[in-house]
C-alpha cells in the first residue's frame, strides 16, 4: 500500500512523550515514533520499544495520512494529553511501503512466562505458550506499551474460566482476545474508531476465538464479571458511571493508561463504587484494579 504522508514533528519533555504519543494515535495518526531530541552535532538514538523513554527531551514524529489535517490532529492531541506544544514542523514524506516499514518495527513480545504477543508476520518464539497473534493495523494496541502489559498480566493472573469480559476502548482487541484465550466465556470489545473494530474482528479470527467488537455499547445489555479499560485518564474519569454500571456487583474493574501522578485522581472518580487494591506499576505507568461493592 503506497500513500503520501505528512510527518508532524514536535519536541517535548521526556515525561510528556508517552502521553502525547498515545493522544496522537487516538486522534488519528497512522504511527508515532520517538527518538532523543538532539543538536545537529549529536547522533540520534532510536528508542528501544521494550525500554521506557528516559531522555530529557524527546522528538515525537507522527505520520498523518491525507485524510487528516496535521495541525488539527496536534491540537486535539494536546487538548487530550494536557501537553502544551510550543513549536512543531511539518515534513513531506516520500511515497514508500509504510506497511512493510511498520512491520519491521515489531517482533514477538514476551508478556510473562506463558503469554506472548506475536505479530502475524513472525513465527512464535515459544510454541507451547499462549500466543496472541496480532496485526494491529491502524488500531492502537501492539502490546509494547507498559499499560497494555499491565492489563494482560492482570488478566493472566485472575481469569479462572467462564467469565464475561468487557474491554472498553479495545483498539486492536488484544485484551478481549487474551481474556478468551485465557478461558473467559465471552469478551466484548468497544471502540469509537471503526478501524479499531475492524482490526479487532480480524485479530480474533486469527486467534481462533469468537470475540464481539462494536463501535458503541449503547445496545449492549451485558453485565460483565470484568470491565477493563486501557485508555486516557480524562476519558476514564468521564466514563466512571458507565463502566461501573456495566460491572456486576462483586466483579472487577481494571483501569490503565494512567501515569503514576494521575492515579489518585482517577481512583477518586471510582471510589464511591469500587474498593481498589494496591496499584500495579511499570515504567511510570499504573494499573488500578478493584471490586465493585
Amino acid at each position: 500500500m503506497r500513500v503520501t504522508l505528512t510527518a508532524l514533528v514536535v519536541d517535548v519533555q521526556g515525561k510528556q512523550a508517552e502521553g502525547l504519543s498515545e493522544a496522537l494515535l487516538e486522534a488519528g495518526a497512522l504511527s508515532v515514533a520517538c527518538e532523543e531530541a538532539h543538536t545537529p552535532v549529536e547522533a540520534p538514538k532510536l528508542a528501544d520499544p521494550n525500554e521506557p523513554v528516559s531522555w530529557p527531551r524527546v522528538r515525537v514524529t507522527a505520520l498523518c495520512g491525507p485524510e487528516h489535517d496535521p495541525e488539527h490532529l496536534l491540537r486535539r492531541a494536546c487538548e487530550t494529553s494536557g501537553v502544551a506544544v510550543q513549536d512543531h514542523k511539518l515534513e513531506s514524506v516520500p511515497d514508500e511501503d509504510w506497511v512493510a516499514r511498520s512491520r519491521a518495527q515489531f517482533g514477538p513480545i514476551r508478556i510473562s512466562r506463558r503469554l506472548w504477543i506475536v505479530p502475524t508476520w513472525h513465527a512464535p518464539s515459544d510454541a507451547d505458550a499462549i500466543n496472541l497473534v496480532l496485526d494491529p493495523g491502524l488500531a492502537f494496541g501492539t502490546g509494547d506499551h507498559a499499560s497494555t502489559r499491565l492489563c494482560l498480566r492482570w488478566l493472566e493472573l485472575r481469569i479462572r474460566g467462564g467469565e464475561t469480559v468487557l474491554d472498553y476502548g479495545c483498539g486492536s482487541g488484544i485484551l478481549a482476545i487474551a481474556a478468551l484465550k485465557l478461558g473467559a466465556a465471552r469478551a466484548v470489545g468497544v471502540d469509537i474508531d471503526q478501524n479499531a473494530v475492524a482490526a479487532a474482528q480480524v485479530n480474533a479470527r486469527r486467534n481462533g476465538v469468537v470475540g464481539e467488537f462494536v463501535e458503541s455499547c449503547s445496545s449492549l445489555t451485558l453485565t460483565a464479571d470484568v470491565v477493563v479499560a486501557n485508555i486516557l485518564p480524562k476519558t476514564l474519569k468521564l466514563l466512571a458511571p458507565l463502566l461501573v454500571d456495566r460491572c456486576r456487583r462483586g466483579g472487577h474493574v481494571v483501569l490503565s493508561g494512567i501515569l503514576v501522578d494521575q492515579a489518585r485522581d482517577v481512583e477518586m472518580s471510582y471510589a464511591p463504587w469500587i474498593a481498589f487494591a494496591s496499584p500495579e506499576e511499570e515504567d511510570g505507568w499504573v494499573c488500578l484494579s478493584g471490586v465493585k461493592r
